[in-house]
């Protein structure tokens, strides 16, 4: 497995990157790599997700340059920040979508190790894809798979500005409610520590 670390990067630019890996990955040029990165605010929705599900009009957010873009992932309606850990993983699967829900579930048990890294005690609540601490969501998680290679990913909210869910139902739930490492613990969290844990359980994993 390899690691890109983009750093803080423009989520059209990120994009860009996922498809040329992705289609490296498809003819077996690169191994599994995993993308991570740091985005300026912006909001995503999935192929499916529903524009209701965005609370505010879409005028306002161009007020306050805040782009929206419809991708090809599954899920819903979420936001990406500074304070948020983006990963992309290019990987390859085995089986086909038969293994995209499996895959799913390998990345909740990651993020759900590395928050343990961090004495923060989360969970998985199927139906329900992501990952999730005191009945809050702290992880969301959005795959697109084609020709067996993955692109798209998760987001685990480490220092981000909660108030921009606000803006939104996040991942197409009502009420839901959002929470960050660094609200839960009630200090500052290392963006570059969590990056450094993501990769290290990576690295435990099978793919």
């Amino acid at each position: 497995m390899e690691f890109l670390d983009l750093g803080f990067c423009e989520y059209r630019l990120a994009l860009i990157k996922q498809k040329e890996l992705w289609t490296k990955r498809v003819s077996n040029d690169i191994d599994n790599t995993l993308i991570l990165v740091e985005h300026p605010p912006v909001f995503t929705l999935g192929k499916s997700g529903k524009e209701e599900n965005l609370l505010v009009p879409k005028t306002e957010l161009q007020k306050k340059n805040l782009p929206l873009y419809r991708i090809e992932r599954g899920g819903d309606i979420t936001f990406h920040g500074p304070g948020q850990l983006v990963g992309y993983p290019i990987f390859k699967l085995s089986q086909s979508l038969v293994s995209v829900r499996r895959f799913i579930y390998k990345i909740e048990e990651i993020l759900i190790e590395v928050l343990q890294e961090f004495d923060i005690s989360a969970y998985a609540s199927h139906p329900n894809i992501g990952v999730w601490v005191n009945y809050k969501k702290i992880a969301s998680i959005g795959i697109a798979v084609s020709k067996q290679v993955t692109f798209h990913g998760f987001a685990l909210n480490v220092s981000t500005d909660l108030n921009y869910f606000s803006y939104i139902n996040p991942c197409g739930m009502r009420h839901i409610k959002m929470t960050s490492m660094s609200e839960i613990l009630q200090r500052p969290i290392s963006l570059d520590a969590v990056k450094n844990k993501v990769k290290l359980v990576f690295r435990r994993y099978d793919f």
